[in-house]
């Protein structure tokens, strides 16, 4: 090995907490081998108060690491490997190091593809899902100076692993253990919350309901706080329901103990699909979907997205029959879900995570300081 005498110097670079459910893994399979010395940071966790002013939490984020006994970095540069679960606007400052890219959300939004192809200088090691990431990335022009390895699905490794408990986190929610369980896991942008506020209570009724909102619709920053205040609004009318608070950023636990799910355009249904569940997908109306420059926000069609495997609904009101036939799927809906499995991921064994750090560490032995 390349400078063997010295550890391999790592840093988890976080652009927020949220990230840490696809990146944790990764360091769960570092942190007891001594070959590495391991550092965290969270740079750009902000939050908005009023619509006007916005603060960073970095320095409370730190000192929460802290005291989980984890090493805060002080410098952006001198790390041998540099883990992101995003592109890194400022990837200069990071020098000459191996910077690794674990995407925190594989789902089919543009926005992997639009921030790699705007840093043409700047070479990732992509850790990606499966062959259809790897298709995506080269096809939507993204691949550029960046290496694309296809090692799994290392957010999932957890489950794969046998690692959650059913019964505590239904304890933990006040989840009713005799109930069917769905999970409302909507987007920021686009988003089905507006068309389902209301719904999404009433036909679940008869099942436990659990609403995880993504992180952004907590923050005020690139979603209004009205996305989380419609859901504290109505909660109280409804005691099947539970709101997971916007310190719980993991979503696994809730993927895990949910029977069906409902979403429009999370990466949430990627996972759903890997750990064998069929979910419901809202469908919007793709054409009309574009950023400011006119570029599509989807890279596909969510109507037709895992068509034949998860229901498609387009009004509030097929949401009780598509919940009953998610819980019920047919022998054609499993074999589609089979097919588009064998397409989206590589290996659902639990041990994606290890072959990330067994790639990193083989770049690292041949002189890899890739970046810079």
């Amino acid at each position: 090995m390349e400078n063997s005498s010295r550890k391999i110097k790592v840093l988890f670079r976080l652009s927020f907490l949220y990230h840490r459910a696809s990146l944790d893994p990764i360091y769960e399979v570092m942190k007891d081998d001594p070959r590495f010395d391991i550092y965290f940071s969270c740079e750009d966790e902000k939050e908005r108060k009023f619509s006007i002013f916005t603060r960073s939490l970095k320095d409370k984020i730190h000192e929460q690491l802290r005291r989980e006994g984890l090493k805060i970095a002080e410098t952006k540069s001198g790390f041998d490997i540099v883990i992101t679960g995003d592109t890194i606007r400022d990837a200069h400052l990071y020098g000459k190091t191996i910077l690794a890219f674990v995407n925190h959300g594989t789902g089919i939004k543009t926005i992997l593809y639009r921030n790699l192809k705007s840093q043409p200088d700047t070479k990732y090691i992509i850790f990606v899902e499966g062959p259809y990431r790897k298709r995506k990335i080269i096809e939507e022009g993204a691949l550029l100076k960046n290496e694309v390895y296809v090692v799994g699905y290392p957010k999932l490794d957890p489950i794969f692993q046998g690692k959650l408990n059913r019964e505590e986190i239904m304890r933990k929610w006040g989840l009713d253990p005799e109930k069917k369980t769905v999970l409302y896991a909507p987007t920021y942008k686009p988003t089905s919350i507006y068309a389902l506020k209301d719904a999404i209570f009433e036909y679940t009724r008869d099942y436990n309901l659990i609403i995880k909102l993504h992180p952004y619709s907590w923050r005020g920053k690139y979603a209004p706080h009205s996305q989380h205040r419609i859901f504290e609004k109505r909660l109280k009318k409804y005691p099947h329901a539970v709101l997971i608070p916007k310190e719980e950023h993991n979503i696994l636990p809730f993927i895990y103990v949910a029977d069906t799910m409902i979403t429009e355009a999370s990466s949430t249904m990627f996972e759903f699909l890997a750990i064998g569940k069929f979910g419901i997908i809202y469908n919007l109306p793709y054409e009309k979907l574009k950023h400011h420059d006119g570029t599509p926000i989807l890279s596909e069609d969510n109507r037709e997205f895992l068509e034949g495997a998860f229901v498609h609904i387009s009004r509030p009101e097929e949401l009780p029959a598509a919940i009953e036939r998610a819980l019920n799927p047919t022998d054609e809906m499993k074999e589609k879900a089979e097919e588009y499995k064998r397409e989206l991921f590589y290996k659902l064994d639990g041990n994606a995570s290890r072959r990330i750090v067994e790639k990193l560490v083989e770049l690292y032995e041949e002189g890899g300081h890739e970046n810079g």
